[in-house]
């Protein structure tokens, strides 16, 4: 946190990741009105104090919207990348360690997969599976937690590749013999040796994947495969506004799209910024200069 602070562009990332967070989270105080409310009267009226970032064209505040389309994009990017860092760090835990056929297997497996982009394959996916929810006998499956489980899925291979470099490295290291000399277990070295060690660059990683997440929401809410209207999103909203970016409503599609710019600029500042206070070699080589 003290290195943080001593960098503006991790401050502002910071600064700008925890605003994006507290919204989602007190959406329902920062809200002046109900973003499902449709006022014909009002509709594309400009901001004013009235509507601070105008209405859309069914006369929803643009503004309680944004404050509510913060939910669906967040906890798509969170929860994604905890399913990601889950299976991603077991697998290249596993095969940076154990090494041999599973290393062989599942590695192939994760640079098959990450061969195509992830967007192409959230697209395919939802596209072939619908939109709406999936029912697998008593059990629905609601379609933002479909796009989770998807996108969650599709990040396990490079967090998979990340922790599986990690590993490789440690699992080398003198103090892992000296660990098995001294009869340790293979999971216990595992989780109690390597893993800490390596869980640096899957924090950045996961930090960066983050604000992809948000950007894959976004985009399949603006094709029509994300958040089902009249729920609001970003991506959503983008979509809709895309009629009238030549007729002079400029607020229904900027304030959308600054939501998505500033809330991926701050994941990405705050992942770059850990990445070089995480950064072993850099903090041995600052201290060997000091």
């Amino acid at each position: 946190m003290k290195a943080l602070w001593r960098r503006p562009e991790a401050l502002l990332g910071l600064v700008l990741v925890l605003s994006a967070v507290l919204t989602a989270l007190l959406a329902p105080w920062i809200a002046p009105y109900d973003p499902l409310a449709v006022d014909l009267a009002r509709k594309l009226m400009s901001p004013s104090a009235e509507h601070w970032m105008g209405t859309d064209q069914t006369g929803r505040d643009i503004f309680s919207r944004i404050v509510w389309g913060a939910r669906p994009s967040l906890t798509v990017g969170i929860l994604a990348v905890t399913i990601g860092a889950l299976g991603g760090i077991a697998i290249g835990l596993t095969a940076g360690y154990a090494r041999g056929l599973w290393e062989q297997i599942s590695m192939r497996a994760m640079d098959g997969l990450a061969a195509i982009p992830m967007l192409i394959w959230a697209i395919a996916v939802v596209g072939i599976v619908g939109v709406g929810p999936v029912t697998i006998g008593s059990w629905s499956l609601p379609n933002e937690s479909k796009v989770i489980l998807l996108v969650g899925l599709l990040y396990i291979p490079p967090l998979a590749r990340v922790t599986y470099g990690g590993a490789l490295a440690e699992s080398r290291a003198d103090y892992v013999s000296a660990r098995r000399m001294q009869g340790a277990g293979r999971m216990a070295i595992m989780f109690g040796d390597v893993l800490p060690n390596c869980l640096s660059p899957v924090i950045v990683q996961a930090t960066l994947l983050v604000a992809v997440g948000i950007v894959v929401e976004a985009s399949l809410s603006f094709v029509g495969l994300g958040v089902e209207p009249p729920n609001p999103s970003w991506g959503g909203m983008l979509s809709d506004a895309r009629k009238y970016i030549f007729s002079g409503e400029w607020w229904t599609y900027v304030f959308p799209g600054l939501a998505i710019s500033l809330s991926v600029i701050g994941f990405n500042l705050l992942g770059d910024a850990l990445r070089e206070i995480l950064d072993p070699r850099r903090a041995a080589g600052i201290s060997v200069v000091a």
